[in-house]
Formats: structure tokens, C-alpha cells, sequence
């Protein structure tokens, strides 16, 4: 299944235009699902072939939590648990909602209105982020040997306790890492929303910085172009304004012009005739691989547009933490790597669509066998 993914900054018309890709596709003839957080236009849901599916994660909470609450309850006596109709959703529960509903989905296409720029980056990075703290707060060994703790509960060898609540909850985290479809760059496609307004160039370019992260390139640019006659002072200005920001969006990603209509688009036909002669391809970043450099390796990470001074770089046990924009991501390195020292970074490129982090490796000495250390060092 392939994953459309579309973001833009508020108010751009990221539901609407959402919701024409998922029309066209349905009508192309694939089997389309809508995700989106917001009500859909109306008519969308009787377009054959699309299936709609508004996500409400106050819904979905309380679905979890009712199934769960009892099994809880019993391991922990002395709390007296709300009941789902009660329990407040916690920050970020509306990503794992969706990302839920994602992995779920069964079609050819899936169309995920990802909202606001900030919404969408939250919800690419979730996935990243718990796996980083599953892995700190219950590291490979620990979670194996919660599988023997399991076993033996099962049994009826070992009384059920507090710790089990916390083991019974690996799975289903495990379970939504591995339905992640956001994962593969190379079938999901990012589509950038913004409007000919100065302040869109700006967004977009710190938007694929911190997306790039997590090596999603954008395949194209979505811009909503009023019909201007230069016949004022007015027009004019706005006119030259609305073609100088096209060409500075155009420089994230090929731009396709969406005419702006005077009212709301009604119904499905006209909603897919605000894409006509559009159609993404995946353009996801290939997974960063050591390649050959003098001394050691190099590893290569796409940032594009970031600047010198935006990038930060720590090496934390078996992963490199990139800070950028605001955003932070670690990267797990390969089992080469990881017998190596970091010798220091540089971005390549910087500011550019091809702007990206190269950072060196050299073998760590108390980590590489004394035979295999001369040799490396004989053929460097």
C-alpha cells in the first residue's frame, strides 16, 4: 500500500486538498482511504471506491482504555481507575490515533491529512521517538526476560503483579512500530500545501529540514493561485508577490498551481478538478550507509535547507542524536559504526536542497581486534 501524506501551515487548504487527491485516486479506480482529523467535504464519503475515516482520538482513547482498564484494575487493587467516559487524552494521543488507524487501513492508496506543519512532523516523528524511549526504559535484555516473566505468569508459576501492567504494554507498542507505513520513504509521498504568500517559502524550507530528518523529501508543492489582472495598484502588488513566492516554493519541490475558486468546492467532481494533471511519485530519501572515506567511514544525512549553526550532533552508545530546527531525531547506527569514534561533522551544501550532514568514523581501538585494527590500518 502506498501512503500520500499531505501537510501545509494553517489554513492553507490541506483538508480540502486532501480530500481531492483521495477523490481522484478513487475514481482512477484504486481502492482509497481518507484519513483526516477534520469532517470531510461534503460528498466525498459517497465517492465509490473511497473510504473516509475521520479520526477522533477521544474515541479511540476511550476504546483503549476499556479495554484495558480491567486488566489494569486487577494488577493494581489499592487505584481506583476512571471509567473511559472520564479519562483525559494525553498529549500526542491524536498521532498514535492515527497512526493506528494507518497501520489498520486496507487499500491501494492511503491519503493522510496530516494537518498543520507542526502536526505533521510530531506525527512522522512519534514512531522514532517511542522507539527511543522503549529502548531506554526497557532495553532488548530486559524485554526478553520480561518474555520469560510472561511465560511463567501464564503458567500460573509466577502471581501476576505491578510490573506485568508495564510488560503487557510492550507488545502493543511493538505492534504499532511495526505497522508504521510512514517508515518507508519509499512508498510514502509528501505533498507540501502553502499559500503564494511570503511567509510560505520560509515554512516550507524549515518544514523539509526537519521531514528530511526522517528521509521524506517533498514530491511537490500544492499552492492555491487567485486568477489577478494587473488593473490596480492592488492587484499589482499581489500579483508580483504571488509569482515571486511560486518561484521561491518551487525551489522545495515542483509546484502545481491549484486555482483558488470564489466559493468552496461542492461535491466530488469539482473537488477533483482541483488536481487535475497532478500526480506525486515517492520520493523518499535512500537509508544512509557508511561509505569508504580516508581514515575510517562516512555516514551522509540529508538536512535539506539547513544552515551552519542550525545543526547539533551528539554521539549517545549506538546512536548519533541530530538536533535541527527545533527537532530532535536519533539515528541508530550499523554494527560497523558502532565499533568506531566519531571524528566530527560537516554540512555539505548548506542552505541547498542537497544540503546534508557528513559526519566521519574512525575504529575505536578498544573495540576492533588487534589483527583486524593493523589490517584496516594497512589498507587506509
Amino acid at each position: 500500500m502506498r501512503t500520500l501524506l499531505l501537510t501545509g501551515p494553517g489554513g492553507a487548504g490541506t483538508s480540502t486538498l486532501s480530500a481531492a487527491a483521495a477523490v481522484r485516486a478513487a475514481r482512477s479506480g484504486r481502492r482509497t482511504v481518507l484519513l483526516t482529523r477534520q469532517p470531510p467535504p461534503a460528498g466525498v464519503e459517497a465517492v465509490p471506491g473511497l473510504t473516509v475515516l475521520q479520526v477522533d482520538p477521544q474515541a479511540a482513547l476511550e476504546r483503549l482504555w476499556a479495554g484495558r482498564a480491567d486488566a489494569v484494575g486487577s494488577l493494581l487493587p489499592q487505584l481506583t481507575l476512571p471509567p473511559a467516559s472520564s479519562v483525559v487524552p494525553l498529549p500526542g494521543s491524536a498521532d498514535l490515533a492515527l497512526l493506528a488507524e494507518l497501520a489498520r487501513a486496507d487499500a491501494d492508496l492511503a491519503v493522510v491529512d496530516a494537518g498543520p506543519l507542526e502536526s505533521a512532523v510530531a506525527l512522522v516523528a512519534l514512531p522514532v521517538t517511542l522507539r527511543w524511549w522503549l529502548d531506554q526504559l526497557m532495553p532488548p535484555g530486559m524485554r526478553a526476560l520480561g518474555a520469560v516473566r510472561t511465560a511463567a505468569v501464564a503458567s500460573g508459576v509466577v502471581r501476576r503483579g505491578p510490573v506485568d501492567a508495564a510488560l503487557s504494554a510492550v507488545p502493543a507498542v511493538e505492534a504499532l512500530l511495526a505497522g508504521n507505513r510512514l517508515a518507508d520513504p519509499a512508498t510514502t509521498a509528501l505533498v507540501l500545501v502553502a499559500p503564494p504568500r511570503t511567509s510560505s517559502g520560509p515554512a516550507l524550507r524549515a518544514a523539509a529540514t526537519v521531514l528530511g530528518l526522517h528521509r521524506l523529501r517533498a514530491a511537490g508543492v500544492l499552492s492555491r493561485v487567485l486568477p489577478l489582472d494587473r488593473g490596480n495598484e492592488w492587484t499589482t502588488r499581489r500579483a508580483a508577490e504571488q509569482e515571486d513566492t511560486l518561484i521561491a516554493l518551487a525551489e522545495v519541490a515542483p509546484v502545481h498551481r491549484v486555482p483558488e475558486l470564489s466559493v468552496t468546492p461542492t461535491g466530488a467532481g469539482e473537488l477533483a478538478g482541483l488536481l487535475d494533471g497532478f500526480a506525486p511519485e515517492t520520493t523518499g530519501f535512500p537509508a544512509p550507509a557508511p561509505e569508504r572515506a580516508e581514515g575510517g567511514w562516512q555516514l551522509s544525512l540529508p538536512l535539506p535547507f539547513a544552515d551552519r549553526g542550525q545543526v547539533q550532533l551528539t554521539r549517545w552508545t549506538d546512536d548519533l542524536v541530530l538536533t535541527v530546527g527545533g527537532a530532535r531525531r536519533s539515528v541508530r547506527l550499523d554494527p560497523l559504526l558502532r565499533r568506531c569514534e566519531v571524528t566530527g561533522g560537516r554540512l555539505a551544501a548548506a542552505g541547498t536542497a542537497g544540503a546534508r550532514l557528513q559526519v566521519g568514523f574512525r575504529p575505536d581501538p578498544q573495540l576492533w581486534p588487534a589483527d583486524l585494527l593493523s589490517a584496516e590500518r594497512r589498507t587506509s
